[in-house]
């Protein structure tokens, strides 16, 4: 099986991000299952949780936009 990641809408403030998971049969991929679905906000708990929940390549991808410093704070949500 693979999963595969989406980055949509990645901006300073926010990420949107799908994942579905495909199987490989005669070397064609089918989705299989429900798309995951999940959006984060610039802020602490935002950056915490992209980094608990997600695989590397797309946290590098995510904090390189963010940047070093959250843009929203929980209480402006």
């Amino acid at each position: 099986m693979i999963e595969k990641y989406i980055l949509d809408n990645l901006n300073q403030n926010s990420v949107s991000v799908k994942k579905q998971t495909y199987i490989l049969y005669k070397e064609q991929q089918y989705p299989i299952g429900e798309i995951w679905r999940r959006a984060y906000v610039n802020s602490d708990l935002g950056r915490q949780q992209v980094s608990k929940e997600l695989p590397s390549a797309q946290i590098n991808a995510i904090l390189a936009v963010w940047g070093d410093e959250a843009t929203f704070v929980e209480e402006d949500i």
